[in-house]
């Protein structure tokens, strides 16, 4: 992969770095999913996050039970109604995560060059000296000389909230450690990360299947992080298992990548995962500090290519407890947006940080400056490269669409589509301007009753890059022609304008199916 795809389009000025950011109605093309949790769970946080840019609120089961996550859900459509403000919905899995279980949950101070035992009898009390664990194999996969983390978060760039272990000794089920470097732990729960050993455990567990039974069915979960994917039979045994719960046939399955283990095996899970989630978290501490940037930079290029979903995790952690990020952090969000990330993820930041709505915002704006300079016509030889020829129907029509919009400096990209599969590969292409994706609903039955889809296909645009949904009435069929087509044309247009993406004399192209034809329309808006 080589680096010059990542050269910016020259010259920038530097009055334009001096010139203050204009805020629009789409803050961004890159997306940002929220985690909404104790900080950003009200109506008017929520509110407020969706205003700054969220497009997708993240449910992390790793915390809080399934009450908790349903008023907040609650909280979530009162804010979309009052905002008008589209927003999907993540489940993210626990999966086969290691915990120290804190029954007391008193701060537990650990010193540097002292021992502490990891012991699976959760009956006992978590002291400096012992700490009970979830797990009863510990002893069974590690030997003296590995690494452990624990923390609740595990080193954000300060150290004194977790801490790092050397295995020492293994004593019948209990694994005796050397503290590394002295921390409080605190809290009731704290993650524990053995790094690059396999955890004889299932990706999806039982708890995760309950979960999904029932509050994901109730409220028909746009997309499931799958924690720990460490094989692409992880994503197969997802998708089965979801495809047996009605309308969560339609759910997309993210992979998310946390460990060495789904790194060896990263091709073949893109292959079966809808997106792939980089969580750089406990990624970061099983790779060494030097090796993460090459696998941000080689697994986003080959989510690109592939035309999936690429989301990053862990950009911004001091503003958890801080208004502003630290300048590393705003160069590493820009860093994501020039390698071809479609999303940003946001943890603490928002779950439990301090200023959730302001580190949207901060995020958005550094996205959106970073997308003024990214080098889109490298990007679209590129992708064409790699695709290579013959092309197929579909992919000849959507990257056809986006190079006439660039040629003729169109301000908009109407797409109209049923799957959504369209709009998708017309976002491959990362064109310069927002394509709007307009779902058109399809009927469907059961035999029983029937019903419209295209609520799920319009909603799960929301985490690609550039996208911008809008559900069409569904009288009006994808293929129909003449009139109704003129019809749903001027809706989407009136939503352009309102929306401030597009005025008078603007072109706007268009790509849709007129019955067996797709067809690509360039037209100039009048006054």
């Amino acid at each position: 992969m080589h680096s010059s795809h990542l050269l910016l389009e020259e010259p920038i000025r530097m009055a334009s770095i001096l010139e203050p950011s204009n805020s629009t109605f789409f803050p961004a093309m890159t997306r940002i999913v929220g985690t909404l949790g104790p900080n950003s769970r009200s109506v008017e946080t929520i509110s407020g996050c969706l205003k700054a840019g969220m497009s997708v609120a993240r449910f992390d089961f790793s915390w809080g039970d399934a009450e908790f996550h349903q008023e907040t859900l609650g909280n979530l459509k009162v804010a979309i109604k009052s905002t008008n403000k589209l927003c999907a919905v993540m489940l993210d899995t626990v999966g086969p995560e290691l915990q120290v279980v804190n029954k007391s949950e008193h701060p537990i101070s650990l010193q540097e060059d002292t021992l502490v035992v990891l012991t699976p009898d959760q009956d006992k009390e978590a002291t400096s000296n012992l700490l009970p664990i979830n797990f009863s194999g510990l002893a069974k996969a590690v030997k003296k000389g590995d690494t452990i983390f624990i923390g609740q978060y595990l080193f954000t760039g300060s150290e004194t909230t977790s801490v790092w272990l050397e295995v020492t000794e293994v004593n019948g089920e209990d694994v005796v450690c050397l503290i590394k470097n002295s921390a409080t732990l605190a809290g009731p729960l704290y993650t524990l990360h053995v790094s690059q050993i396999h955890i004889d455990l299932p990706t999806l567990t039982d708890k995760d299947k309950e979960v999904i039974r029932t509050w994901g069915v109730c409220n028909n979960i746009d997309f499931l992080s799958l924690s720990y994917t460490r094989h692409a039979q992880d994503v197969r045994h997802a998708r089965e298992f979801l495809s047996k719960l009605g309308d969560l046939k339609q759910t997309q399955v993210f992979a998310k990548i946390e460990n060495v283990e789904g790194l060896h095996h990263f091709d073949e899970i893109l292959q079966e995962a809808d997106g792939i989630i980089l969580s750089r978290g406990n990624l970061g501490i099983d790779l060494p500090p030097e090796k993460v940037f090459l696998f941000q930079k080689a697994a986003v290029y080959k989510c690109n290519m592939a035309g999936k979903p690429a989301v990053v995790t862990r950009v911004v952690d001091s503003m958890t407890d801080n208004l502003r990020p630290t300048r590393a952090e705003a160069t590493d969000v820009a860093n994501a947006v020039l390698d071809g990330t479609d999303a940003i993820v946001l943890g603490a930041e928002t779950l439990r940080g301090l200023y959730p709505v302001e580190t949207i915002s901060i995020v958005g704006k550094i996205c959106s400056e970073a997308e003024k300079v990214f080098n889109q016509d490298l990007y679209f030889k590129r992708a064409v490269k790699y695709v290579g020829e013959p092309m197929t129907h579909l992919e000849s029509i959507t990257s056809s669409a986006v190079r006439a919009a660039i040629k003729v400096k169109a301000s908009l990209i109407i797409c109209f589509t049923s799957s959504g599969r369209a709009a998708r590969l017309i976002a491959k292409y990362r064109p310069t301007m927002p394509v709007l994706s307009v779902v058109i609903p399809r009927v469907q039955t059961n035999q029983l009753r029937w019903r419209f889809s295209g609520a799920f296909e319009a909603r799960q645009s929301l985490i690609v890059r550039g996208l911008f949904p809008m559900l069409a009435d569904p009288r009006h069929p994808a293929e129909a022609t003449g009139a109704t087509n003129e019809s749903i044309l001027k809706i989407a247009l009136d939503h352009g304008r309102v929306a401030g993406v597009i005025k008078s004399h603007d072109r706007v192209v268009i790509c849709q199916k007129v019955g067996d034809t797709s067809v690509i329309k360039i037209i100039e808006l009048e006054d």
